[in-house]
């Protein structure tokens, strides 16, 4: 365990330390790159309250918990849209399959705690969305923790990726306008 500490501080990669947890807010390894992932970069956001049943015994929330946050913000961001998921599905065939999901950890949060989800598309892919989710302190810029959630369009009879539908490209790059 030693060496690993030793290792992660030799490359900067080692944790800042808060209350005695690490910190990693704003910061993202890719390929070396620091990347900062800001408020401003989000549009829609859904608040949330920590509850007792998401919490850990140290009080902080349980690690599986947060991708129950990002899917709710997600849905909620398409109920934002005016985009109903599920009559789509019901009505075409066609619904999206969770394909990748990432969670990076900057700092903990805590039971009680106010957050609020941001979520927002940052690529469109011919069958794939690929959502960008940050979890920040309620109407603050303090972020605690990232994620990346990538769906692929799959014909729901034969499990097969299919393209996604103009109408439905043209909603989403129409509120991201970076997509255009």
């Amino acid at each position: 365990m030693a060496e690993l500490t030793q290792a992660c501080e030799a490359d900067g990669s080692a944790p800042q330390w808060e209350n005695g947890y690490p910190n990693r807010r704003n910061r993202s390894e890719q390929h070396g790159a620091v990347i900062k992932m800001q408020r401003s970069d989000f549009w829609f956001f859904h608040p949330f309250r920590v509850r007792y049943s998401e919490v850990d015994g140290q009080k902080v929330v349980f690690n599986a918990h947060y991708l129950t946050y990002f899917d709710t913000a997600i849905t909620e961001y398409f109920r934002a849209l005016g985009h109903d998921l599920f009559a789509d599905t019901q009505a075409t065939g066609i619904d999206f399959h969770a394909v990748r999901a990432v969670v990076e950890f900057k700092a903990p949060v805590l039971f009680d705690q106010e957050i609020d989800v941001g979520v927002r598309v940052a690529k469109l892919g011919r069958s794939s969305v690929t959502f960008e989710l940050g979890i920040f302190g309620k109407a603050t810029d303090e972020l605690y923790t990232s994620g990346e959630i990538v769906w692929v369009n799959t014909d729901q009879r034969t499990h097969q990726s299919v393209p996604v539908s103009a109408s439905f490209r043209d909603m989403l790059v129409r509120r991201e306008a970076h997509l255009a």
